[in-house]
């Protein structure tokens, strides 16, 4: 016992000596980072499909005549005409919006020199509408009261529709991508990991009405404008990307 004893105590005393004359024993730690840098990326399509809840006419006035001042006379009482006419069937002043206004002189260059004749002043206006079935009448109502320039009928919705269907084609497009994700996975014998990105774009597409162009009020027919929103679609496409085992 006293020799087990007496070789401990040689042993960290050979340990001690060497420290303090020497150093320590020399001891390093290597450290090695690995980073897995392959991604799987897939990418899925999603729609959603709904009836307009909101509609857009872009009409106007325009008139010629000697003066300026006739010719704005008799546009702004055109546009006041239908101004009148669309409050009585309720329409609300702040749904109408100018959106150019413009005053421009006529030349006569049958004697080959430049004279003007005449202006002409011209408003364009666009209106919402709301709902979907004041459409046809408010279209008639211009006509009838004066408008001479009707653009076009777009359809389109409201801000909180357009984001709940944003929100339908987004969960439908990731659906799609996490399905043909597995099914590319398990075909291929990968291992698919957690989802690292998600990049996303999606678009309304515009869908215009055309209407005549230079409409005169002899050209208005008797039967009632018939104008039908159909459908719109959203459209979102997703892109996931996949770490890799």
């Amino acid at each position: 016992m006293n020799k087990v004893i007496a070789s401990i105590l040689f042993f960290f005393l050979c340990l001690f000596l060497y420290t303090k004359f020497i150093g320590p024993f020399p001891f390093a730690v290597n450290s090695v980072a690995t980073t897995k840098t392959d991604l799987f990326q897939v990418t899925g399509e999603g729609s959603a499909t709904a009836v307009p809840d909101t509609a857009h006419i872009s009409f106007g006035v325009t008139k010629q005549a000697a003066t300026v001042e006739d010719a704005q006379n008799q546009t702004n009482t055109a546009v006041n005409s239908i101004m009148d006419a669309l409050k009585q069937m309720g329409v609300n002043t702040k749904d109408l919006k100018t959106t150019d206004y413009s005053v421009s002189p006529n030349y006569n260059f049958a004697t080959g020199a430049q004279s003007i004749t005449g202006y002409t002043v011209t408003q364009n206006i666009d209106l919402k509408v709301q709902p979907l079935d004041k459409v046809n009448k408010v279209l008639d109502t211009i006509t009838k009261n004066g408008a001479n320039l009707v653009g076009q009928v777009s359809f389109g919705f409201t801000d909180q529709k357009q984001q709940d269907l944003e929100d339908q084609a987004r969960k439908d497009a990731v659906g799609k991508a996490k399905g043909k994700a597995e099914s590319l996975a398990k075909a291929a014998g990968i291992r698919l990991g957690s989802i690292v990105n998600v990049t996303e774009t999606n678009d309304l597409p515009i869908r215009p009405l055309p209407m005549a162009v230079g409409l005169k009020a002899e050209d208005i027919a008797t039967a009632p404008t018939q104008v039908t929103p159909g459908t719109a679609t959203v459209n979102s496409t997703v892109t996931l990307s996949y770490q890799l085992y």
